[in-house]
């Protein structure tokens, strides 16, 4: 039997994301993939001592966990890039329990975020491992001007008070995460709150 060739998968996945996402994306774009999630989710793989064959498909689903952009801006792009997986992969010789397997990595990045296996802990952690970083209001800002060239605009007050929410409810599943990105999440937190008081 063949090796299944996982960096042919992940290229597959890279081009259709160079070339069809709308440049309207401003978050979910290329960048979000190749520059964000799938270096994070190899940095937590190898926190948490994840390697081999485990750690290819980890990998492979963060290329392809949001694929379904290039089809579909809505809320089940999910299911879409899952779509998509179950189409190509087996090109790349990856076997049926292996696509299972990616299959639910991918779903696990819906929000809300609801991880039952170790390497969907790693990644539903990598997809919003920005959250504790310092270029998360960078980041917010284009998650914000994405959702208005969307139809989604809100006032100032509103879009502060709803991410401020969605920080203060999130926790990192991996120990690893929590160790990274909790101090730098509490941060971001802090400044939102400061924000916040301006617009009140």
């Amino acid at each position: 039997m063949t090796p299944a060739d996982f960096a042919g998968a992940w290229q597959y996945a890279l081009r259709r994301l160079e070339k069809e996402t709308s440049p309207r994306l401003t978050y979910h774009s290329v960048a979000h993939t190749r520059d964000d999630v799938v270096p994070a989710a190899a940095r937590l793989a190898a926190l948490e001592n994840v390697a081999g064959e485990e750690l290819n498909l980890l990998l492979t689903a963060a290329w392809y966990h949001d694929l379904g952009f290039v089809k579909n801006s809505a809320a089940d792009h999910e299911a879409v890039a899952v779509r998509i997986a179950a189409q190509v992969l087996p090109r790349y010789g990856l076997s049926p329990g292996q696509i299972r397997v990616i299959k639910g990595l991918i779903m696990v990045t819906h929000i809300p975020q609801s991880p039952a296996t170790r390497l969907e802990q790693i990644l539903a952690d990598a997809d919003l491992d920005s959250l504790g970083r310092d270029d998360f209001w960078s980041l917010n800002q284009a998650l914000r001007a994405e959702r208005a060239t969307l139809g989604k605009s809100t006032t100032d007050e509103s879009w502060y008070s709803s991410q401020l929410a969605f920080l203060q409810a999130h926790n990192y599943f991996t120990a690893s995460a929590t160790k990274l990105r909790a101090a730098g999440k509490q941060r971001n937190i802090e400044g939102m709150i400061k924000l916040l008081e301006q617009y009140r």
